[in-house]
């Protein structure tokens, strides 16, 4: 597969007239729609006749997960399972006496789904609190209670095995600083429990890049001690642009690289997965710090964006990153996202240092450029021993 980029003038007959290719692939590879205009500077991903050089015998085996909702649409779950290793469904919450909340939407056809692709459905854990936020205070009562913590762990436990799931994941964001040691005291009595009963644990971090970074998200991470607590971790590497921050790239690719990198000096590759965003932000302009929002979109809607407004697609060579602005009803917008260029940097990354795999917050929205081009440049593991 090669990257071709979307010069003035293109169109898909062009493009497949040169690489002697049909249309329909190049439809299929990068989801265009009827009447299929295309972007200046647009990334598009072709699979091309012709043989580029590429050594099968080189390509490593990762795993792959990916986060999804129980809401998901079943065409979009389907058509990604295929590429992943693990489904990881959001989300379980939990009460302050350890009893589990089961996400509102029932999951059970989503464990099925993936069993039958041969893809291993993980429970994700997370601390929401009434107001559907991440709760230190009810993880602050979590870890200090060694009771709580044997009636969450033995519901864990039942759950896993009624549903038939394969492993579990501790989202757990906003940790208080002060328990930083007993969350990861916490995290490795759930593995210990866990790995008992053949299942695996998981650890989501937030991006740090040193052991004494400050403020909330950070403070009560501890890379080396949860690297040890869990059998693998989840690099949290997106959100630098983010929906109340200014314009810029989602996962910046010299700051993902920061992150791995101190990652590495805590925590072994093998354990490592690189988080990878599956959406963008579309800012309106002027950007005022606390006035200004966002809006989530997917990196399909992006181009589709770029296309009806004219707008042309540019490539930031510090973050690797597209993006592109555009004028509507007298206001000026700014777009982040990523495209094949970006995921291809990304890629590099888990290559070069020896990564464990990729881990995609979230699959609700297919991309599928991303996942042909995941499987031209890795072998995807299925699941197998943690």
């Amino acid at each position: 597969m090669i990257i071709y980029v979307v010069q003035p003038g293109d169109t898909i007959d062009s493009i497949a007239s040169y690489y002697d290719i049909g249309t329909d692939s190049i439809i299929y590879n990068n989801q265009l729609s009827y009447p299929y205009r295309l972007a200046i500077g647009q990334a598009l991903l072709l699979t091309v006749n012709a043989n580029n050089g590429n050594n099968d015998a080189e390509k490593r085996t990762v795993m792959s997960g990916g986060y999804a909702y129980p809401f998901i649409r079943r065409f979009t779950l389907t058509e990604t399972l295929p590429y992943l290793t693990d489904l990881f469904v959001f989300s379980y919450g939990f009460t302050t006496e350890g009893e589990l909340i089961p996400p509102s939407l029932d999951d059970t056809w989503m464990i099925e789904l993936a069993l039958m692709n041969n893809t291993r459905p993980i429970l994700t854990l997370t601390p929401f609190g009434k107001d559907g936020q991440f709760s230190n205070y009810l993880i602050n009562v979590l870890v200090n209670s060694p009771s709580i913590q044997e009636n969450l762990i033995d519901n864990l436990l039942g759950t896993m095995s009624g549903k038939n799931y394969g492993g579990i994941d501790i989202d757990f964001e906003y940790i208080l600083a002060e328990d930083k040691i007993a969350f990861s005291q916490f995290v490795e009595r759930v593995r210990i429990a866990a790995n008992k009963a053949g299942y695996p644990v998981s650890v989501a971090l937030a991006p740090k890049t040193s052991d004494d970074q400050p403020g909330l998200l950070y403070g009560g991470k501890d890379y080396r001690l949860l690297g040890e607590a869990a059998n693998h971790v989840l690099l949290m590497t997106y959100e630098w642009g983010y929906t109340y921050g200014p314009p810029m790239a989602v996962a910046p690719i010299h700051k993902v690289r920061e992150v791995v990198e101190y990652a590495l000096t805590r925590i072994p590759a093998e354990k490592i997965n690189l988080g990878i965003p599956n959406y963008g932000y579309d800012w309106p302009l002027p950007y005022e710090r606390g006035k200004t929002a966002a809006r989530t979109i997917s990196n399909t809607q992006a181009i589709e964006i770029a296309i009806a407004h004219n707008a042309v697609i540019e490539f930031d060579q510090v973050s690797m990153s597209p993006h592109f602005t555009y004028e509507q009803d007298g206001i000026q917008h700014e777009v982040w996202f990523e495209d094949v260029r970006s995921l291809k940097e990304k890629f590099s990354l888990i290559q070069d240092y020896r990564l464990r795999g990729a881990g995609y917050w979230q699959i609700m929205n297919l991309f599928r450029a991303n996942w042909l081009l995941l499987a031209d440049t890795f072998y995807i593991s299925p699941p197998g021993p943690f």
